[in-house]
């Protein structure tokens, strides 16, 4: 595989690169280049996770050794789980069950425990130099990687280490390629910063789309999202993606939120229920808000190049379609309606979520103890 086809497997159905000219640099000198992406352990998982499997096993196919890191304590300083860090540590372990049951190559990744790189002192003096060159206020700012707001640093001041803490790990762990969905883009770019202030090596950073939640729409201004959703790849450092980023976090879908996200472990009746019921607008300039057309992009069509749709012949029978392109073309044009669409999102969410119930039906230990631990915690508050 040349350098031009490893490009194209890493920057495929992706949001943003920085940098395209980093990347090329990269695949001619280096043959396995290291990729991290880090993951709050928090809670059971939802559809989003599988967008992530397909963007590392391209991660991987392109040549990439990647690291999956549970930041445990990270987790704790964001109070997930009830600030309990035996119950993080469990669900990192559940949570790399879901990884294994969605199609993560074992034999090409490598699952971390951030406790185990923070237990070195030279991590510590790399933050503390971090922080040296970061101002507070920037720090402050980059909380929204938390899903924390700047004022909430005035009541628990641990919240402030955590984005120098996540631009650390990538230094410390000496990582070539940081990836991870936009809402992550501000981590990236202090951590950029900081390794030029610091004359470090600058981690490229590759970031994917979120899921939009299934009742769909945005708060925020829609036509921010659709140029998010719709432009190519960026290759600089700004090009004011922040105001369409916050578009997107704010209709992304949350597992807080079971009725507008799919759980990994629904079963293919309530699957088929939430889908029914899920947001479809058939307008093109809302495709960036329409869950249905994103799965098809992000999930359905990266794992299977195929989505198959089922309907009678006076609809114009059942079709399949084998590209993005032309299933949009179809759905935009008025040949396929968003109730077909949906059976065709149905069908091929559940052939996702087939080797999910496979994998548990035979693997339950860290997923019952998971449910046990969700259930205690919502007992608390």
């Amino acid at each position: 595989m040349d350098v031009e086809e490893r490009m194209a497997l890493v920057t495929r159905n992706a949001m943003e690169l920085v940098n395209e000219d980093e990347l090329r640099e990269l695949l001619k000198t280096k043959e396995q280049p290291l990729a991290y992406i880090g993951f709050e352990p928090s809670g059971l998982v939802h559809m989003g996770w599988a967008l992530v499997t397909a963007k590392i096993r391209d991660l991987c196919d392109a040549g990439f050794k990647v690291i999956i890191l549970w930041a445990d304590w990270h987790a704790y300083i964001n109070d997930k789980l009830g600030g309990n860090l035996e119950n993080i540590q469990a669900c990192a372990r559940y949570m790399e069950d879901c990884f294994v049951a969605l199609g993560v190559p074992k034999d090409k990744v490598e699952f971390r425990f951030a406790s185990e790189v923070l237990d070195d002192i030279d991590y510590w003096e790399k933050l503390i130099k971090v922080g040296k060159v970061t101002s507070l206020s920037r720090v402050k700012r980059a909380m929204t990687i938390m899903g924390r707001k700047e004022d909430e640093a005035e009541l628990d001041s641990s919240k402030v280490v955590y984005p120098l803490m996540q631009a650390t790990d990538m230094f410390h762990m000496g990582i070539d390629l940081a990836y991870a969905g936009i809402d992550q883009r501000r981590a990236h770019m202090l951590a950029r910063d900081a390794a030029d202030k610091l004359g470090w090596k600058k981690p490229l950073a590759l970031h994917t789309p979120l899921l939009p939640g299934l009742k769909g729409g945005s708060r925020m201004n829609p036509e921010g999202v659709k140029e998010l959703q719709t432009k190519k790849v960026c290759t600089t450092e700004g090009e004011g993606i922040e105001a369409q980023t916050q578009c997107m976090i704010e209709m992304k879908m949350s597992k807080s939120d079971p009725t507008s996200s799919i759980n990994i472990h629904d079963d293919p009746a309530s699957v088929k229920q939430k889908i029914k019921k899920a947001y479809c607008p058939p307008e093109k300039e809302k495709e960036g808000e329409n869950p249905m057309l994103m799965m098809a992009r992000y999930v359905i069509f990266p794992r299977f190049n195929n989505i198959h749709i089922e309907r009678p012949e006076k609809y114009g029978g059942n079709v399949d379609y084998a590209t993005y392109e032309e299933l949009t073309a179809d759905y935009f044009g008025g040949r396929l309606s968003p109730v077909d669409l949906k059976e065709g999102i149905v069908d091929g969410i559940n052939k996702v979520l087939a080797p999910v119930a496979d994998y548990f039906s035979k693997f339950p230990e860290n997923y019952e103890k998971m449910s046990a631990i969700m259930a205690s915690v919502k007992k608390l508050r």
